[in-house]
Order: structure tokens, then C-alpha cells, then sequence
């Protein structure tokens, strides 16, 4: 818990930078101003910070951001994103005239960093997802690769009141990732107001070492102070570092300087532009040396390995729930794939995960109850070319669903798994019944969306999930079922599976988890009453199989049944009206209408409308009204 300033620096290097920073503001209020929108009093800000990052400190290759074991960038306070492009340009990555094409439909310098380019590793803009994120960074290098490349994370004063920044703070310092640095820009003002604590730096730094950090407070324009700062950080073993920056947002621009209505507010194209960057070029220094940006060092980390999973230990006629299912899998997909990383909000033993963490401890980040921590880093990861699993009861994705939403935007290989799913939990109530789920993941883009029913289904799922490019979802249920696959069946993503029919079909009954069992004993009833019926598992929600279940409709004459243990908006049965919006089928939806309570899962799944007497009854319904 110490402060810094001034340094050992030389004056030429402490001109040189003095000299970037200005050269990073003066580009920054360009594109601002060509742009009529953005935040250029946020970047002026925080420009001493990157121009000393950029030009001093970091190790990374300008021409290509990829590069194995370079220093990661993540910027949380994602509105400075002209700061970011203006630094990139200045390391000459490409030509500064890019610059003015900023927000421009053409153009991948959007108004927040996205991974369209090479250089941002995760979507931000949504703050207090940058630290989460870094966590997942610096524990790849430290505890995966094992090597020696550091994380940098820039943030806002205001985004730090952000309950998932301190979720970040508690995993960073209990996993001791010295290597990651959080660098905070106390501008002072907000958005619409000063921020909490304004320029009370021993209130931050207070905060901060609470939390186990090493806290540094830093006169942010002074390069002296920050350079110094930077080594303290890199020097410091066993715990993160925090360097929090006093700084003035308008920094340079006495006519905005430190005043709090120009935020978000882009200064005027023409006079009011042209008087800034003068004032700005003013300051500018002759210096006889220029800032060397440093290489990374060789990359030490092991190669990968990707063999073939084990065979799945069950047959037709066990009983397995599917979340023992996936811990299975995970153990045996850990063992054949060196890329895959498993994270847990300390509900590793319901979710099965706790097997996958005992064999391989170093590819496994215990979050404790942090579910936005848990899935910030997971994204970090992932942009590490890890293939991270991520599990929880389904229900407490919702409190980290905008860390869902950011990893879509990014296109993150991660992979959710939601466990505890509906009433046929039980006992434990709604708190814990996770009945909004599929319609959740379903709502991102290019998540997809699945729903094993058995345990062989789930273990071959997971396999497919793994080897799927892009953010996949897979529910898990709590009660035991019957395996009802063989070793010989396969699932394809966008797949079904038909398991009753007959060319006298007067219904198509969908389902999957738990209720295909149901509409399985529904399927023997209604035989016997005269009423045969097509039974269709749709492990695959999105995408759906259109073409099967175009087959059915036809098949059936339009009578469509689809029962779910969740929610009537945006599950199963929505899937089904999706895939049959233009084929003129009539589809009825047994779902979950009502808020659940406790009680004995057999009950609950009856009680509330979707068990075997529940689909009886709306498959005779339906099949009297075809008849007349």
C-alpha cells in the first residue's frame, strides 16, 4: 500500500511519452469531432496511462497483436475506445488516417471495442466486465500456460461502485495473480454526476488493499510516477496490483478540462476542434530519442493435446441424472483435450465439475459464489484459445446474464452448463428452479442451444459442444432417468431424434429432459386408448431440426403437443412454432404458467400441468377437435 511519484526516468523518455500522450489526445478529439460523437474527455483522461503502457511498458508485436505471449490490454472503460485505436495506430499497426472513419458502418473502429479487431480480446462497454475478464487472462498465463506475459486492465472511477469488480478483486487476490495489473482512472466525474468518492485517493487505496491488493496511489499525468509505478507492479510477487490514478478528464484542453458537461460530448468540427488540437500541439517537445516498444519473450507453453474421449460408461437400462453425466464427460474431455478449462462458483460437487478440478487443479478456477466473475474470466480465457466449461444451476446465470449477453457480442468459445433446471428439482423451490434458460440463451446470437435428455446424450453432447466454434449452452437435470441411447447413436448439433412412430400418427408430442419421459408413458397410454402418437426428443433447441420436424407436421396433419419442464415464453415450444412458423401447424404448449413451489418432484411435475396425465389429456383434446 504505497504511493508513487517521481522516478528515475530519463527526461528524454519522460518527453518522449509526454509527447505520445499528447499525439494519442490530439487523434482522439479528430476522430471524436469527424464522428460527431464519442467520449474525448474520457480519453484525454487516461492518455498518459496508455502512451506510457503502449510505448514503455507492455511487451507485444505492433504489427500483430496475436502474437504468441505478448502483455494483454483489456480496456473496460470501453467509451475510450478512441484512446485505444489512436494507441495502436501511434504503435503502427495501421495508418492514423483510419482514425477519422470511427463509428462509421464501414468501418470495425465501432463506438466499443469489439473483437472484429485484432487487438481486443473481448467486447466491453457494459461496465465492470474488464477486471473479470483480465482475472481469466493472467490466470491462463500463470496457472495454464504457465508463462510470463502480464495483464493490464484500464477502468473508470464509476464502473469500480460495479459489485462484479470487486467479485474480480476477491478471485484475483485469493488465485495470487501477480501478473495481473488493474490500473483505475479516477477522473472524478461521471457521466451525470462526480462519482462517489471524486478525488478521495486514500478512500480507493483503503478499498483496494482491503481487498488484498497492492494499492498504489499515482499522479496519472506524471510519466516519472507511472513508470515507476508499472515496475513497482511488476516487481510485486503474490498478489495483484492496483494503480490508481489521479487524473482531470479533458486533460490538455483548458477549455474542457475538468468539467463535468462534457462528457460523452464531442467537440464541435471546425473552430472549436482546431482550437483544442492547437492547444494541444502546443505542448508538444523536441526530443532526440524515441520510445522503444518492447518484444514479447519466447513462448515457453506446453504444445497442446486432443486425443478422443473415453467411451461412455453407461448402457441402455442404467439411470443417471445428467448432471452426473456432464461431470463424466468433462473428466474424460479434460483428459484427451489440453485446452479444455473448467470454472465453478462453488457448486462443484452438484454439478459434477468437482471431478474435472480434483484430476487437473491447474485448468480449474475456483470462483467461490461469483457467477459474473466466473463468467467474465471464462471469456478471458477463451481468448486465450481455451475451451472453457462453465457450470452452475441454470437459475443463477440470470444474476450473470450481461456477462452472457458481452461474451455473444465477442463470439466466446465458452461453453454454460446449466444444472438444477425446472420444478422436477424439487423440494428446494423456485428460488432454485432455473425456468427461464433456454429462453435466456436463445435470445444471443449465435449461441447454441441443447437439451439431453439422457445420460448418454449428455456425455456425447458435451463432446460435440466442445468441438463446436461458438458460445454453446447445455441444460442439465437433477433427477436420475433412464438412459435410453446407445453407444451407436450420435447427436449431431441441429439434430432430433424420433423414438415412436407409425404411419398412423395422429400427433406429434415434443419434449426433452425430463418430460420426454413423460411423453414417452404418455405415447403407451394413448396407444392404448386408440390414439397413436409420433414422440420426438429435440436435444437440439437452437438450432432446431426444421426438416424432422417438418416431416412430422405432415406426417400428423399440423397437430403439434410440445411439453417442457420451463417456462411457456422462449423454450421448447417457441423453438417448435419457429421451425413451423410457415407450414400452418397448430401447436399447443404445455409448460410451466405459474410461479413453482416446493415439493416431491413427481408431484411438481404433475401439479404443474406437465407431467404423463397432463399430455394424455391435451393429446386427446387434441385429437377429438381433429376428428370433428
Amino acid at each position: 500500500m504505497t504511493s508513487s511519484s517521481g522516478s528515475a526516468a530519463s527526461p528524454d523518455l519522460v518527453t518522449a511519452l509526454t509527447n505520445k500522450a499528447t499525439h494519442l489526445r490530439i487523434e482522439s478529439v479528430k476522430a471524436t469531432s469527424e464522428a460527431g460523437s464519442g467520449h474525448p474527455s474520457s480519453c484525454c483522461s487516461a492518455a498518459d496511462i496508455l502512451a506510457v503502457l503502449f510505448f514503455s511498458v507492455m511487451r507485444y508485436d505492433p504489427k500483430n497483436p496475436k502474437a504468441p505471449n505478448s502483455d494483454r490490454f483489456v480496456l473496460s472503460k470501453g467509451h475510450a475506445a478512441p484512446l485505444l485505436y489512436a494507441a495502436w495506430a501511434e504503435a503502427g499497426l495501421f495508418p492514423k488516417s483510419e482514425l477519422l472513419n470511427l463509428r462509421t458502418l464501414g468501418s470495425d473502429l465501432e463506438g466499443h471495442p469489439t473483437p472484429r479487431l485484432p487487438f481486443v480480446d473481448m467486447a466491453t462497454g457494459s461496465l465492470g466486465q474488464g477486471l473479470p475478464a483480465g482475472v481469466g487472462l493472467a490466470f491462463n498465463a500463470k496457472s495454464i500456460d504457465k508463462t510470463d506475459y502480464r495483464t493490464y486492465v484500464l477502468m473508470g472511477d464509476g464502473e469500480s461502485v460495479e459489485g462484479s469488480v470487486w467479485e474480480a478483486a476477491e478471485v484475483a487476490r485469493h488465485a495470487g495473480l501477480d501478473n495481473l495489473c488493474a490500473i483505475v482512472d479516477v477522473n472524478r466525474l461521471g457521466q451525470s454526476d462526480p462519482t462517489i468518492l471524486q478525488h478521495d485517493m486514500d478512500a480507493y487505496r483503503a478499498r483496494w488493499a482491503g481487498f488484498g491488493w497492492n494499492a498504489i496511489v499515482v499522479d496519472g499525468h506524471d510519466i516519472g510516477a507511472l513508470l515507476a509505478a508499472f515496475d513497482e507492479a511488476a516487481r510485486t510477487k503474490g498478489r495483484p496490483t492496483v494503480l490508481l490514478a489521479k487524473t482531470f478528464k479533458g486533460r490538455g484542453i483548458s477549455f474542457i478540462e475538468n468539467h463535468p458537461e462534457w462528457h460523452g460530448k464531442p467537440l464541435k468540427k471546425g473552430e472549436e476542434t482546431q482550437k483544442a488540437v492547437d492547444e494541444l500541439a502546443r505542448q508538444l517537445k523536441s526530443v532526440s530519442v524515441e520510445p522503444q516498444i518492447k518484444a514479447p519473450s519466447a513462448l515457453k507453453a506446453a504444445a497442446p493435446t486432443k486425443g478422443s474421449m473415453a467411451p461412455a460408461p453407461y448402457k441402455v437400462g442404467d439411470s443417471a441424472a445428467t448432471r452426473e453425466a456432464f461431470g463424466a464427460a468433462l473428466l474424460a474431455l479434460g483428459e484427451a483435450n489440453s485446452q479444455v478449462v473448467a470454472l465453478d462458483a462453488d457448486v462443484k460437487n452438484s454439478t459434477y465439475s468437482d471431478k474435472f478440478g480434483k484430476r487437473f487443479p491447474d485448468r480449474f478456477l475456483e470462483n467461490f459464489i461469483a457467477e459474473q466473475n466466473m463468467l467474465g474470466a471464462a471469456a478471458g480465457v477463451a481468448a486465450c484459445g481455451k475451451i472453457p466449461f462453465v457450470a452452475t444451476f441454470a437459475a443463477f446465470f440470470t444474476r450473470a446474464y450481461d456477462f452472457i449477453r458481452m461474451a455473444a457480442i465477442s463470439q466466446s468459445n465458452i461453453k454454460l452448463v446449466g444444472t438444477h433446471v425446472g420444478v422436477s428439482i424439487g423440494e428446494d423451490g423456485p428460488s432454485q428452479m432455473g425456468l427461464e434458460d433456454l429462453a435466456m440463451m436463445s435470445a444471443q446470437p449465435g449461441v447454441t442451444v441443447l437439451y439431453p435428455s439422457d445420460a448418454m446424450s449428455m456425455y456425447k453432447l458435451v463432446e460435440s459442444a466442445a468441438s463446436h466454434k461458438g458460445m454453446v449452452y447445455l441444460r442439465a437435470g437433477r433427477p436420475k432417468t433412464p438412459v435410453i441411447y446407445g453407444t451407436e447413436e450420435t447427436f449431431p448439433i441441429g439434430g432430433s431424434k424420433v423414438l415412436r412412430r407409425s404411419e398412423a400418427d395422429r400427433l406429434t408430442i415434443v419434449a426433452a429432459g425430463v418430460t420426454l419421459f413423460e411423453a414417452l408413458k404418455a405415447h403407451d397410454q394413448l396407444k392404448a386408448a386408440g390414439i397413436p402418437t409420433r414422440v420426438v426428443d429435440l436435444y437440439s433447441i437452437v438450432p432446431a431440426d426444421q426438416a424432422t420436424l417438418i416431416e412430422c407436421a405432415r406426417a400428423t396433419g399440423g397437430r403439434f403437443l410440445t411439453v417442457e419442464d420451463h417456462y411457456a415464453h422462449g423454450g421448447l415450444g417457441d423453438a417448435v412454432l419457429s421451425a413451423l412458423a410457415a407450414e400452418g401447424v397448430r401447436v399447443r404448449k404445455l409448460a410451466v404458467r405459474d410461479i413453482p413451489r416446493s415439493g416431491k418432484p413427481e408431484e411438481l411435475v404433475d401439479y404443474f400441468g406437465i407431467g404423463v396425465r397432463s399430455i394424455v389429456e391435451a393429446a386427446k383434446e387434441i385429437a377429438t377437435t381433429a376428428t370433428r
